[in-house]
């Protein structure tokens, strides 16, 4: 059967722009066009004209039921779907979607994360329509359903989604990004976005093989597994031909997503064996954040269609390279112009230093955010190995940037010779934005024309640490804004007084400055001198978020409340701890179930095979008789392994929910570690038909 060519099938399930001009009048149009940027309210009249054509589109297109998609605090979606047909007032059907259906909702908030602010009982919420991210169908067997991007608000109008607080960090960071190009003279600019690209790492699974596994199925990696032979080292996975079982997946994947407005415009094979990636287009902010959702939602979907399983966990198998969500990001004015890439005028060179400085400073003083933002159970095992970075959060600039940014008031300033690089102190070189290397150990890298942050996980939605950077750098315009305007208040233009406020935002910011491998030891204890280590375990990092300099910060700029930060908080360090739990329950399991048999029939065949032998006599250290020796040793190490995880289960069931989280932390997790060492070296002893679960070797396997 051929398939409809992409571009015939692009947007066809997304009411976008073309979409909406197709179906609306041209002045509901504009009025809509106009609330989505922000120029005027949404009324009840303009909801109920876009409502009618969504509705009609919608049906068009197959769809049968209606549903407020959210982003709740467990980083998944959300959706309570209703019915487009209802019976009329004759008992005939008709197709029922009104404008105060489509701009507000009421799902029941009752059994959502709430860090414990709303009771069982108290069961009210709502959602309201985020006419800025295009609503889209999601089509099943026998129709569809219309979803609209939405934020989810507690009935006291605390928010219960990561939605809100990115669309307050987003707003934070334009109005503070206006009043730097105003400065500049650039009143024609009337809005900037904040443009994101994720990247997004994944593992996929024989499914059969996989499902053989607790852990998998229910912690979404490994809890044991001896290191295969053959695993990374050779470097043949990385960007080598995909196999066919999985480009056949990653196009039924990228159609789909096409369908849905989402481009697909990269996959690859990644480092470690079965590992892949995706990356879609550079979009808005808050586009981006959904369609990432979009895009992971679509993946488990199709996955089970094609008999795989599908990984997002951060650090599925030990000792390879685990999956992160690389987030690109930059800002775009109005009129097309990527406010952090150089120019060929003295000009727009300021501007560009200015906001590269704004960020660099802004991460200087808030690192601690973009910290507790990225601070999940999966990262724990993930950041600072195999091509991730560390939990250190530092800024690469590039060398050739960094000298450019620290000597700026130095006469004798030495660059390399390069035409594009002539500079004096009257005015700026005309900068290549990819005069740097790309620094694959550096959580904060700039990469040209856009900022790579590398240290979110891949099962992460990106909002949060989207918001968290949106904040920081938000913060930084504003003290670069504050530092131009009273350089000004002489007359001075202030494109001349600004490169003196950027010398002034990279000396006060250059702690975070750093151009080496973030890996070292070196580097480690440099970043502690320079005050960068702040928490070393997760549940300190997601303390982090309750630092009194962090919550009087993001209140200011209007993103979350001290209380929602508390929420927030406390939710955060649940999931984890949670995440932890499970996985002591698992291992616990798998012991009992599965590896202490396993010993046990091997003990038995061994003790069979050695009396068959009719009474040979074997020295008391022959190796035969050592290996049985080592496996009854085995048994009993992990015996006595699995009665102090049990005591530490229990234990943890008695404390509160931060003390059990640094119990999990400092004592399951070595464990659990000891634990697998052991099991690991049974594995690699005990005949592969009587170990109970696939092992390395064939799980990283996929056929053509």
């Amino acid at each position: 059967m051929e398939h409809p060519k992409m571009r015939e099938v692009f947007g066809s399930l997304s009411f976008n722009r073309a979409a909406m001009k197709e179906r609306l009048n041209p002045e509901i149009y504009d009025r809509l066009i106009a609330a989505i940027e922000g120029r005027q309210k949404l009324d009840s009249a303009l909801a109920d004209a876009v409502a009618i054509a969504m509705r009609d589109w919608a049906l068009e297109h197959g769809a049968t039921y209606w549903a407020h998609w959210f982003h709740p605090l467990t980083e998944l979606t959300a959706e309570k779907h209703l019915s487009f047909t209802m019976p009329g007032p004759d008992g005939a059907p008709v197709d029922v979607f009104r404008g105060k259906d489509l701009v507000q909702g009421e799902p029941d908030a009752s059994s959502f994360p709430s860090g414990g602010r709303r009771s069982t009982f108290e069961a009210r919420g709502y959602s309201a329509w985020d006419p800025s991210s295009p609503a889209f169908i999601v089509k099943s067997p026998k129709g569809g359903t219309l979803c609209i991007p939405s934020v989810f608000l507690s009935y006291d109008g605390t928010p219960l989604d990561l939605k809100t607080p990115l669309l307050r960090a987003l707003d934070a960071l334009e109005a503070r990004s206006l009043r730097v190009l105003k400065l500049f003279g650039q009143r024609g600019v009337r809005s900037v976005r904040m443009t994101v690209g994720a990247e997004q790492e994944y593992f996929l699974l024989d499914r059969p093989r996989a499902q053989l596994r607790p852990d998998i199925r229910f912690c979404g990696r490994t809890l044991i597994g001896a290191q295969p032979a053959k695993d990374q080292k050779l470097d043949h996975h990385y960007m080598g031909a995909v196999p066919n079982r999985v480009i056949s997946y990653m196009d039924d994947v990228a159609r789909e997503l096409a369908a849905l407005g989402v481009p697909v415009t990269t996959r690859h094979n990644e480092v470690a064996r079965c590992q892949f990636e995706f990356a879609p287009l550079f979009t808005d902010a808050n586009t981006a954040c959904d369609q990432n959702q979009l895009m992971m939602e679509t993946m488990r979907k199709l996955a089970r269609g094609h008999d795989l399983r599908l990984l997002f966990h951060e650090k599925p198998f030990a000792g390879m390279n685990g999956s992160g969500k690389h987030i690109n990001i930059s800002l775009m004015d109005n009129e097309g112009r990527n406010l952090l890439k150089a120019g060929g005028n003295h000009r727009r060179n300021v501007v560009f230093l200015t906001f590269l400085s704004a960020l660099v400073l802004g991460v200087s003083e808030y690192h601690s955010l973009l910290q507790a933002g990225t601070a999940t159970a999966g990262n724990m095992f993930r950041l600072g190995g195999h091509e991730a970075p560390p939990s250190i959060i530092s800024v690469y600039l590039g060398q050739t940037l960094t000298d450019l940014l620290t000597q700026l008031d130095k006469a004798d300033l030495k660059l390399p010779d390069r035409d594009q690089l002539d500079i004096g102190l009257a005015k700026l070189p005309t900068l290549t934005p990819y005069d740097c290397d790309r620094n694959r150990t550096s959580p904060v890298a700039f990469t040209g024309d856009k900022f790579e942050f590398r240290a979110p996980g891949a099962s992460q939605s990106i909002a949060l640490p989207v918001t968290m950077f949106a904040s920081v750098w938000a913060w930084g315009l504003e003290q670069l804004a504050d530092m131009i305007e009273g350089r000004a208040q002489s007359g001075a233009d202030p494109i001349d007084v600004a490169l003196d406020a950027v010398k002034e935002a990279v000396k006060r910011g250059s702690s975070v400055l750093f151009e080496g491998d973030a890996y070292t030891k070196e580097w480690h204890d440099e970043a502690k001198k320079r005050g960068l280590i702040e928490a070393v375990t997760m549940p300190e990092k997601i303390d982090l978020f309750l630092k009194p300099k962090n919550k009087e910060m993001l209140e200011r700029l209007g993103v979350l409340k001290s209380a929602e930060l508390d929420m927030l908080h406390e939710i955060r360090m649940e999931s984890f701890e949670k995440a932890l739990e499970i996985e002591v329950s698992i291992l616990y399991d798998m012991l009992w179930e599965g590896v202490l048999p396993a010993i046990s029939k091997q003990l038995v065949l061994e003790k069979k095979s050695l009396s068959a032998l009719d009474g040979a006599d074997f020295p008391e250290g022959a190796p035969w008789k050592k290996y049985i020796h080592s496996l009854g040793a085995a048994k009993g190490e992990l015996i006595s392994q699995a009665e102090k995880l049990a005591a530490l289960k229990e234990k943890a069931g008695k404390t509160d929910m931060r003390k059990r989280a640094d119990l999990l932390v400092k004592d399951a997790v070595p464990l659990m570690d000891s634990i697998r060492a052991t099991c690991d070296a049974m594995e690699l002893v005990i005949a592969e038909d009587i170990w109970p679960y696939p092992i390395y070797r064939n799980l990283l396997s996929l056929s053509a």
